[in-house]
């Protein structure tokens, strides 16, 4: 009997860039309004070619167990078959400007006016 691995593709925005990483575990998690990725993975390092993006990725969450990621910065979640390279880019067209949505969740209520 074989257990199959699951592996997830998870891509969000961070800083102005696109982040792309693989987990083994994707969750809502603990914390209200923020996706839980652990197990991260990282594709093997050959020396003949350096990806400096990879190489942030692996440096910053170096020891890193689990990654928090604000729910509004997630943009998609995948299952897939086998890790990729994980990597960071610029978003596509060149756009910087991310407007978050959905707005917030709970609004404070007016407050009564004391005239």
């Amino acid at each position: 009997m074989t257990t199959e691995r699951r592996l997830y593709r998870v891509s969000f925005f961070q800083q102005g860039e696109v982040y792309e990483v693989y987990a083994s575990q994707v969750s809502q998690g603990n914390l209200f309004g923020f996706v839980e990725l652990e197990g991260l993975l990282f594709g093997e390092r050959s020396a003949v070619l350096v990806d400096p993006s990879q190489e942030k990725l692996a440096s910053e969450f170096k020891d890193v167990e689990r990654v928090y990621v604000p729910m509004h910065a997630v943009l998609r979640i995948d299952e897939v078959a086998k890790p990729g390279v994980s990597r960071i880019t610029k978003p596509e067209g060149g756009a910087t400007k991310v407007t978050n949505f959905p707005g917030p969740i709970y609004t404070p209520s007016p407050r009564p006016d004391k005239s």
